[in-house]
């Protein structure tokens, strides 16, 4: 039997981030490689995780956490020597 196309969710109605929410997460991110003296870089396969929010809550008071596409972090991060904020940095945004 057929599904019901009334139970669909036209993604039209959405709206996109666009450029300046981009922008505020470059800026973001470049006021905290100024704020904090250590960066990670992780990968994982599930955000929704307990596990991962329990972690982010631990780390909280004292760190920030910046989830987002990986071509916006590398702008923030600079992605040449010529372009980096602090000395090393374009070391960061090569990794994946």
């Amino acid at each position: 039997m057929p599904k019901s196309k009334h139970d669909r969710v036209t993604l039209s109605k959405t709206k996109k981030k666009g450029r300046e929410h981009k922008e505020l997460i470059v800026n973001l991110i470049r006021e905290a490689v100024e704020n904090y003296n250590s960066i990670y870089v992780f990968s994982f396969e599930n955000m929704r995780n307990f596990k991962f929010k329990e972690f982010r809550d631990q780390l909280k008071p004292t760190s920030r956490f910046f989830l987002g596409s990986n071509k916006v972090m590398q702008v923030a991060l600079c992605g040449s020597v010529a372009d980096e904020i602090t000395p090393g940095l374009y070391k960061v945004s090569k990794a994946d």
